[in-house]
């Protein structure tokens, strides 16, 4: 017993008296075999873009509640938007989920990433709907644009009235020929006051699923207009909008897929949106982990750091090894998803798991800087906001909870 207790104390002081800060990704995150050289070269590229063409402009984005639409050009040019995009409509033609997740683990650690979020939603939520749902001609009209940046785009399904539960969809789109008449309006649509496209969850029937479809809406047709930009308690940078459409007339050839099948095409895509989500949430909580454990080194009370305090060792020790499980099973349902076999029910589960536990994480790191915490000087109190959402958008923890539930035949 003896000989235990001696060699643990000197493995943590020698651990104590190496570890550096430089060395605190490391001691956060632990080994990952999920990428390859690749990857990893496109995380550089991530963490160079946003180095040079997001942070000196953060605040000011933050104020106006938008990026420059300039961004998405410029994130094109870089190669780190619409890399899944066929080399043919001038992408990249890089199908691999794998790399989505590596940006959102540059973001997430990144100490200045706002303003980043609408490049995230192109890639991981809605560039998918032109890639899997369109026709030729479609791909040909939409798909340049949008890997060039000149396009932006967004996916409108909530409503008012609808939340998560998207067979009480209500705006409507009745047939007129060659066109569709759509009635109705929109609201938390990310991306909005900048799109160009917006692919719209519309009702073409009665019937609470089959009735629904998805209409691409030209942001500069008769009768579409943007409302409020919407205040939010965080995510700043990232425009989140109200959309009206009055009598818009939008023509059949926007339709994507079959008329009714609008459902189905969004139960496709909801299990990347939700585990893009659980990515991004598990890295924001390494990277709040990290930022925190830089700080108890450097703060002192009563003459010493405030990492030395037990209680503080205590709660890293809990949080890191909570959030490395967690990182575990993230990636494993990365390599699902890469493999295209991540089901509905392991996507909704891991959103919920990685969200929670960032809430959870933030809020506890937030304590550990003290008053400091509270001041938006200091990124943890951004953390805490940004924090916030991620346990609603893409389906609120109690949707997620009655998927996984369903699928457990309760």
């Amino acid at each position: 017993m003896s000989s235990e207790q001696t060699m643990g104390s000197e493995q943590t002081m020698g651990s104590e008296q190496t570890m550096g800060s430089e060395q605190t990704m490391g001691d956060v995150i632990g080994p990952r075999d999920l990428y390859d050289e690749d990857h990893r070269d496109f995380a550089a590229t991530v963490r160079a873009f946003v180095d040079r063409q997001v942070a000196p402009h953060a605040e000011r984005w933050d104020g106006a509640g938008r990026v420059d639409r300039e961004l998405f050009a410029r994130a094109a040019e870089a190669g780190i938007l619409g890399m899944s995009i066929p080399q043919e409509y001038g992408g990249l033609g890089l199908d691999d989920f794998r790399f989505n997740a590596a940006m959102a683990d540059e973001l997430g650690h990144h100490p200045v990433s706002s303003g980043m979020g609408g490049i995230a939603l192109e890639n991981d939520i809605v560039i998918p709907y032109f890639t899997g749902l369109t026709t030729e001609e479609q791909k040909q009209r939409w798909l340049p644009g949008i890997a060039a940046g000149e396009t932006i785009v967004a996916v409108a399904m909530t409503e008012p009235g609808t939340g998560s539960d998207l067979s009480g969809i209500r705006t409507k789109a009745a047939r007129d020929g060659d066109h569709y008449i759509v009635d109705g309006a929109k609201t938390f649509i990310s991306n909005g006051q900048n799109a160009d496209l917006v692919v719209t969850a519309v009702r073409t029937g009665e019937h609470p699923h089959r009735g629904i479809s998805l209409l691409v809406v030209e942001a500069d047709a008769e009768g579409f207009s943007r409302g409020r930009q919407l205040a939010k308690i965080g995510l700043h940078a990232q425009d989140t909008s109200e959309l009206i459409f009055d009598r818009v007339r939008v023509p059949a050839a926007n339709l994507l897929g079959a008329e009714g099948e609008g459902f189905l095409g969004l139960m496709r895509n909801l299990p990347q949106e939700r585990l893009s989500i659980a990515v991004a949430a598990v890295a924001a909580s390494e990277g709040v982990l990290m930022r925190t454990l830089e700080y108890v080194k450097e703060r002192k009370a009563f003459g010493q750091p405030i990492g030395s305090f037990q209680n503080t060792r205590f709660e890293l020790a809990e949080m890191v090894t909570a959030v490395r499980a967690t990182r575990a099973h993230v990636d494993n349902c990365v390599r699902r998803q890469v493999a295209h076999d991540l089901s509905p029910e392991d996507a909704a589960g891991v959103k919920f798991l990685a969200t929670e536990q960032l809430n959870n994480v933030v809020g506890r790191c937030l304590q550990l800087h003290g008053g400091y915490g509270y001041m938006r000087e200091y990124r943890i109190a951004r953390d805490y906001e940004d924090a916030r959402i991620t346990t609603i958008y893409g389906g609120t923890t109690e949707i997620m909870k009655e998927i996984v539930g369903r699928g457990l035949g309760l």
